[in-house]
This record gives C-alpha cells, structure tokens and sequence, in this order.
C-alpha cells in the first residue's frame, strides 16, 4: 500500500501549526540557506544521516560539554515524523543526538518529507525492531512544556522552541 505523502506532509504540518511550530520545507541544496534564516548562534549539531546533505561548515557538529551549554540553537536529523501528532522520532546515537536535541533554547530537526509516516500505530511498526534490538529514540511533540507546579512552563525539560526543516525528496513512502 502506497501511503499519500502529500496528504501525510500535510497532516503533519497542521499538527505542528497546532503545537506552533513553524516547518520550513526545502531541497536538499538549500538546506544551508534555510538554517540561516532559522538558527541562533551559537549553534551545534550531529551529523546529518542523509545520503548527499550534511551540516554546513558553520555548525559545530562535534560539540563538547562546553558549547552544549553555550549553544543556542541545535540541529540533529530524525528518523522520521508522526503526522497526527507533529512529532519526530530521535534516534539515540553514539554522537550525542540526544542531549544536543534537549538543551539548547532552539532544536531544529531535519527530516525527509518521505520519512513522514501518517499515525502512531504506523511508527510503532516502524520503531518496533529498533527497539527490540535494544535502541533507543525520543519522541519529541513541540516545544518541552510542563505546567507540574501550576501554569505552563516551556523549556523546563527540553527547548523551548522547535523549527522543523523537512527536505524535499519527491519520493513516497510505502
């Protein structure tokens, strides 16, 4: 069964207007041009896991204790999108994906308009091996919010924003 992407990348974009999380949609080859008008400095990230698009030059993507703290703003790719809730999944990798998505004030996760799935029973089947082969991912709704101790508080357990890039591949997912 062939899944509609345009109508996946559109639910997902509803759900992250819904969570006011602005998407900013563009090819591969301009992904430097759009960070620009996204990113704070300063700003860290992990290496992209797409075949042909990596960081720009500019972003650290080997960050230390010390410029985890100081950054700003963070970029990390994501395995792939949940388009009812507006959610990307983040895989634990050996580089640090996960801590350098959680700290910085601003996270921008990158993703492929195919890796877009439509449900949540959709990325289970796809999460699942991963996980019985003893990974691990987050799954990350918008900004981190808890309103524990009263009214809400954004950024008490992660950022306090989120600007998702997703990258035009003009291919469907299956």
């Amino acid at each position: 069964m062939t899944v509609d992407v345009q109508t996946t990348r559109e639910r997902f974009e509803e759900s992250l207007a819904d969570l006011e999380v602005p998407v900013t949609r563009t090819e591969p080859t301009a992904l430097e041009s759009a960070l620009e008008e996204i990113v704070r400095e300063p700003v860290i990230g992990t290496p992209l896991e797409f075949e042909g698009v990596a960081l720009p030059d500019w972003i650290d993507d080997a960050p230390t204790p010390a410029t985890l703290e100081a950054a700003t703003t963070s970029v990390t790719s994501a395995s792939f999108g949940i388009a009812d809730y507006g959610s990307v999944v983040l895989p634990a990798r050996p580089d640090g994906s996960e801590q350098v998505s959680l700290f910085p004030e601003l996270h921008v996760p990158i993703l492929r308009e195919s890796d877009l799935v439509p449900d949540m029973p959709t990325a289970i089947d796809r999460l699942g091996p991963v996980l019985r082969d003893g990974g691990s991912a987050i799954l990350a709704t918008g900004p981190s919010a808890t309103a524990d101790m009263g009214a809400l508080v954004r950024g008490a357990h992660g950022p306090k924003a989120v600007h998702v890039v997703l990258l035009e591949d003009g291919e469907t997912d299956e």
